[in-house]
C-alpha cells in the first residue's frame, strides 16, 4: 500500500493524512487540487474547522539513510527513506585540495599557504557530517508543513566502535590501542608473516598496500593495510581485492580474514546524534529519545521486517503497531548545483567562469519533467530528472536508464528542483 496523502485546507493548515482512495475522491470531485507532488499533497479549495489527531514523527538517523515515519493511532501511515551525499561532499573536498595542492607545486606564481588563521564555531561539524543534520532537518521542517505532528521521537544511539572491532575488550584495552607498542610498518610485517599477502613472496622489498584502494574510500586504517611485492601493487592497482584475486579464493579468504570492517558509518552517526537532537528541540515540539536496542527489541517482538522507516516506527516505547503503507518514499540528496567553476589557462589561473545562468527554456537541471517523444529510440512516454543545455535538447535519467535527446518543447513540469530526486 502507498502512503497516505497529505491534505491542507484553502489557508495551507495542516489536517490529518488521508487514505490515497480519498485524495482520488476529492480530486475527481473537483474538491482539493494537487499542491505538491513531492511528497504528495493536496490542497483543498475550502477552510476547513476539522479536528485533527496527533501524529509523532520518528526518525532513525544514519549514515547514509536516514529513516522517517509518521505514526498515529499506533499505525504507520507514511514513511520516507532519505540517502544522504555525504560521501559525495567527502569526494568534492578531497579533489578541491588535490587541486590546491597540484598548483602549488607547479612552477606558478607563488602564493604563502595560510594556516592557523581560521577559526571554527563551537558545535563545529565537518560539511559532510553538517550535510546529515541539515538534510533531516529539512524534512522535518517540511513535514511539519502538511501534517498535524504533535511530538518527535528520535533514536539516540551511541556506537562503541572498539567494541566493534573487538567484542572482548575490557579495561586499559580501550587506551592502548591495537598498534599499542609499534609502528605501521612493523606491525603489518608481524601479522603478514614478512612476506607478500598476495603471492607469498619473501626477502623482497614490500610496500604498504591498501586492501581497499583509497580512490575507492579506503581508508589508512591499519586494517584496511596489508604488504605487496612491487609487482603485486603495481598489477593489482585500484582493483577491488575481490576481483584481483579472483582465482585465489584461499588467498583472498585469508585476506578477507585480517581485515575488519570500516568504522565510518558509526562514527558519523556518533559525531551527528546530539547536534540533531539539539536542533530537533529548537522545534518546540517535545522530543522523545529511545535506543538502538530498545528499537530492535520491537521490531522483532512485533514481527516487523527490518526497513530503515519501520526501523524509525519502532524507535522508542511501542506496544503494538500496524504497518499500513510499504512503500516508503525513497529520497536522495543531490545538492542544488552551487558549486563554483572556472575554465583556467595552462598555468592554473582561473580566465572565465562558467555561466551562472541555470534555467534554459523554462527548465533547471534537477526538475523532475514528462517528456512525450514522438519518435526516435525513445518514443513514448518518460519521467525523470532533467540535465538541461542551453541548445534547448536535455538529458533525462529515469528509473530504467537515461533517456537522450529529450527536446524541451515536449518536456512538461511535473516537479520543481528542491536539491532531492524522488521514487516510489
Amino acid at each position: 500500500m502507498s502512503n497516505f496523502v497529505f491534505v491542507i485546507d484553502t489557508n495551507e493548515r495542516p489536517l490529518d493524512p488521508v487514505h490515497p482512495a480519498q485524495a482520488r475522491l476529492l480530486l475527481t470531485q473537483r474538491e482539493a487540487a494537487v499542491f505538491r507532488r513531492f511528497p504528495f499533497t493536496i490542497i483543498l479549495k475550502t477552510a476547513s474547522t476539522e479536528t485533527t489527531h496527533s501524529i509523532q514523527l520518528k526518525i532513525d538517523p544514519g549514515s547514509q539513510t536516514t529513516g522517517i515515519a509518521l505514526v498515529s493511532n499506533d499505525a504507520v501511515i507514511w514513511g520516507a527513506e532519505l540517502n544522504h551525499r555525504g560521501q559525495a561532499i567527502k569526494d568534492s573536498l578531497h579533489t578541491r585540495k588535490a587541486i590546491r595542492r597540484h598548483r602549488r607545486n607547479r612552477k606558478t606564481r607563488y602564493r604563502q599557504p595560510r594556516f592557523l588563521n581560521r577559526t571554527r564555531e563551537k558545535g563545529w561539524l565537518a560539511p559532510s557530517l553538517e550535510h546529515r543534520v541539515k538534510t533531516t532537518m529539512t524534512w522535518v521542517n517540511r513535514l511539519r508543513k502538511f501534517a498535524p505532528i504533535t511530538g518527535i521521537s528520535q533514536e539516540l544511539v551511541r556506537f562503541d566502535t572498539q567494541a566493534l572491532v573487538n567484542p572482548e575488550i575490557s579495561g586499559t584495552e580501550y587506551q592502548r590501542g591495537e598498534l599499542a607498542g609499534f609502528e605501521v610498518k612493523e606491525y603489518l610485517l608481524a601479522k603478514w608473516g614478512r612476506k607478500c599477502a598476495y603471492c607469498g613472496a619473501e626477502n623482497t622489498p614490500l610496500e604498504i598496500e591498501h586492501i581497499l584502494a583509497k580512490s575507492k574510500v579506503g581508508s589508512d586504517k591499519v586494517s584496511n593495510l596489508t604488504l605487496a611485492c612491487h609487482d603485486c601493487n603495481q598489477k593489482k592497482g585500484n582493483q577491488p581485492v575481490e576481483q584481483f584475486l579472483s582465482q585465489k579464493p584461499d588467498i583472498l579468504k585469508r585476506i578477507l580474514a585480517g581485515t575488519k570492517a570500516p568504522l565510518k558509518d558509526a562514527t558519523a552517526v556518533n559525531s551527528t546524534r546530539w547536534e540533531l537532537y539539539q536542533r530537533l528541540q529548537e522545534t518546540g515540539l517535545p522530543v522523545y529519545v529511545g535506543t538502538g536496542g530498545r528499537t530492535k527489541f520491537n521490531r522483532v517482538k512485533l514481527g516487523i521486517q527490518k526497513r530503515h522507516y519501520l526501523d524509525a516506527a519502532c524507535v522508542g516505547v511501542v506496544e503494538k503497531l500496524t504497518v499500513k503503507t510499504t512503500k516508503p518514499l525513497l529520497i536522495a540528496a543531490k545538492g542544488w548545483g552551487t558549486r563554483q567553476m572556472a575554465t583556467t589557462n595552462k598555468y592554473g589561473f582561473p580566465i572565465r567562469y562558467r555561466t551562472r545562468q541555470k534555467a534554459f527554456f523554462g527548465f533547471q537541471t534537477g526538475d523532475i519533467v514528462r517528456a512525450i517523444l514522438p519518435t526516435g529510440k525513445f518514443a513514448g512516454t518518460h519521467i525523470g530528472r532533467l540535465t538541461v543545455r542551453a541548445t534547448g535538447v536535455f538529458e533525462m535519467v529515469t528509473i530504467k536508464g537515461k533517456v537522450s535527446p529529450v527536446r524541451a518543447k515536449y518536456c512538461q513540469i511535473v516537479h520543481r528542483v528542491d536539491g532531492y530526486s524522488y521514487a516510489a
